[in-house]
């Protein structure tokens, strides 16, 4: 009844303000700057209404992220802002041992942090925290297969360490078309979604970016094409130079150099090592998507901004939150405010990617115990 109410009010709120929005007044500045009001047109009533009904039927309306807001709530300190090289690249959600036991978690100094490892760089990280407090940081394991990396909270200049509380994980599955919350360091409300489908596994898709040569008989591989927009011509490959080792291991052939690069995810760097007119150079290629790479001017605009890496997870839960790339590495929630998994890629349109909390916590267990934790 609480809720109606609210909704009845919200929508005479926004009557109003498409009633005060929809009078225009066309004005002309004249040689002496007086501004002269011409006309005045008034939006009809019937569309007023109509553009009210579309707002509120939006499942991101304002008065829906009020009332999802206390559930974003509940992992209150148990979100960060990941910032590397001077600028945000994540979230990042705080775990500890407790977080893989059901139960109410307690504030702790003895927490560490997952994130979207493809996402840093080896510039100097640091953590945001909900009050806007920064903290130094720094890489303790990562998780190629699922693209995590745990990260340490180190001592702030006064020798401080943070106070922050860790999520508890929960293996609970959504079921499809229910919805799911992402919430950010403040523990605003960055989207709500729908559950699609999951858990699946997203094969990975890297790609070099280079036609070769099927008939060369001298060792390594010779490039015949450079695709445009990718990491080969992003490198400076050329036509004709000869691959004949990647990251050291010499190439004896066309197959062996596909087979290599197959080996590499997205957003990973290769050391090339080519033949070029007699010489032998050194190149670095980061491997792109194979999606991002072939896809066309208009899917690219309609897709939006991705992250480096959007494929190649064991498990995936798919669902259609809005989210930019540097807001990946945070908790996603289900409706009781549980943290069903951890948004690991936006890859498209309608389609973002989130590690289950099962798989999380293998490697959170894992990783913690490399890092040499308790």
């Amino acid at each position: 009844m609480a809720i109606d109410l609210q909704m009845t009010s919200w929508k005479r709120s926004l009557l109003r303000t498409f009633a005060l929005m929809a009078t225009v007044a066309l004005v002309n500045v004249s040689l002496a700057g007086v501004v002269v009001a011409q006309e005045e047109t008034s939006v009809p009533a019937w569309l007023q209404e109509r553009l009210v009904e579309r707002v509120m039927h939006r499942r991101d309306n304002g008065e829906m992220m009020q009332l999802v807001r206390p559930i974003a709530e509940s992992v209150s300190d148990g979100v960060v802002g990941v910032i590397c090289g001077g600028r945000p690249v994540s979230l990042g959600t705080v775990v500890a041992r407790s977080s893989l036991h059901v139960g109410a978690s307690v504030p702790t100094t003895d927490a560490y942090v997952i994130t979207k490892r493809s996402e840093l760089s080896n510039d100097p990280i640091r953590v945001r925290l909900r009050d806007g407090r920064m903290f130094p940081a720094r890489v303790a394991a990562v998780r190629r297969r699922s693209d995590l990396a745990l990260l340490v909270i180190e001592r702030d200049s006064t020798g401080t360490l943070p106070m922050l509380r860790p999520v508890t994980l929960t293996s609970k599955v959504p079921t499809v078309g229910s919805f799911l919350i992402s919430p950010d360091r403040t523990n605003r409300v960055i989207g709500l979604g729908v559950m699609g489908a999951g858990p699946r596994r997203v094969a990975y898709r890297g790609m070099l970016g280079v036609q070769l040569n099927s008939r060369a008989s001298t060792a390594g591989a010779q490039v015949e094409q450079i695709l445009p927009n990718s990491s080969a011509s992003e490198a400076g490959l050329e036509s004709g130079d000869r691959i004949i080792a990647i990251n050291g291991q010499m190439q004896n052939n066309r197959d062996s150099v596909m087979s290599t690069l197959r080996m590499v995810f997205p957003g990973e760097i290769v050391q090339l090592t080519i033949v070029r007119d007699g010489d032998t150079k050194e190149v670095s290629a980061k491997m792109r998507e194979a999606a991002i790479v072939q896809e066309s001017e208009n899917d690219a605009r309609v897709n939006g901004a991705r992250n480096i890496r959007l494929s190649g997870f064991e498990e995936a839960l798919q669902h259609d939150t809005v989210l930019n790339p540097d807001q990946c590495g945070g908790p996603l929630l289900n409706s009781d405010g549980q943290v069903i998994g951890v948004n690991i890629a936006r890859a498209g349109r309608v389609v973002s990617y989130a590690l289950p909390s099962s798989l999380v916590t293998v490697e959170v267990s894992s990783m913690i115990a490399e890092a040499g934790g308790k």
